[in-house]
């Protein structure tokens, strides 16, 4: 059984600005991390492994940097990494990004499962592993908390709009997976991260891609971002002090004057 999980390299939103000036942003001293989705994602593929025994292969969209989470997997027991690295990926959309993904899995060729975070947390757009399933012309289902594979069928807990649903499907199959509130990540012992050094990662450029160059990056993507802001900080609130009278006295004549009340 061969599964190919999609992780991304984000940066920590916990940390990140924008430049009010700019617009854009502000990326510099800002680490980056494993997407959570896709770590949740990739230790659910190697549960997986361990029962089954299946092939894991990480792939990853980005920059060169962006080998530091495929090393993360390997280091978490994924057996190989492939990394699409080249400025004409560059820009992409949740389209073109699909697109790409595609390709580079169809040249990977043998897969049975696909599973990729519910979305990446610098977007929460949850559009590109759907979008992927569409253009490699296979199943999919989204939003799932557990997924669990004999090699020849999936099942999965799905989460719906007041509970769960429990639904199969036969392989191939992309499934999204979407991690509970109260999810902790695993990380590896400093053994594994040294063991992982030996473990190969491809990079591959456009040109090793079967695929349309009009359609990678900026020029394949349909959408464009015109601007980010933070959104406007609300007034400081005022706080009323006295008795209980006072304080509905106050209350009243602020009611008044910001004509909620006559």
């Amino acid at each position: 059984m061969n599964i190919i999980v999609c992780i991304k390299q984000v940066p920590d939103s916990a940390q990140v600005k924008i430049d009010p000036q700019t617009g854009s942003l502000i990326r510099a001293g800002v680490p980056s991390i494993l997407n959570p989705h896709d770590h949740f994602a990739l230790e659910k593929a190697l549960a997986i492994k361990a029962r089954t025994g299946a092939k894991v292969t990480v792939l990853s969209m980005g920059p060169d940097q962006a080998i530091a989470v495929l090393r993360l997997a390997l280091a978490l027991g994924a057996d190989e990494g492939v990394l699409l690295s080249d400025p004409t990926f560059a820009g992409a959309d949740t389209w073109a990004t699909a697109y790409t993904l595609a390709h580079a899995v169809k040249k990977i060729a043998t897969y049975d499962l696909i599973l990729c975070g519910q979305m990446a947390i610098d977007g929460d757009t949850a559009q590109t592993g759907p979008e992927m399933a569409y253009h490699l012309n296979i199943p999919q289902i989204t939003f799932c908390e557990s997924v669990d594979s004999d090699g020849q069928q999936v099942i999965v807990k799905k989460l719906i709009e007041g509970g769960h649903q429990i639904m199969e499907a036969d392989l191939p199959v992309l499934i999204t997976m979407t991690m509970p509130i109260d999810y902790a990540p695993k990380y590896p012992s400093f053994l594994a991260a040294h063991q992982a050094q030996e473990k190969p990662i491809s990079i591959w450029k456009a040109g090793d891609l079967e695929a349309d160059s009009h359609k990678l990056g900026l020029e394949g993507s349909p959408t464009r971002v015109s601007r980010i802001f933070p959104p406007a900080g609300r007034a400081k609130g005022e706080m009323i002090t006295g008795t209980a009278e006072e304080m509905a006295a106050k209350f009243v004549e602020i009611l008044k004057k910001e004509s909620f009340i006559k």
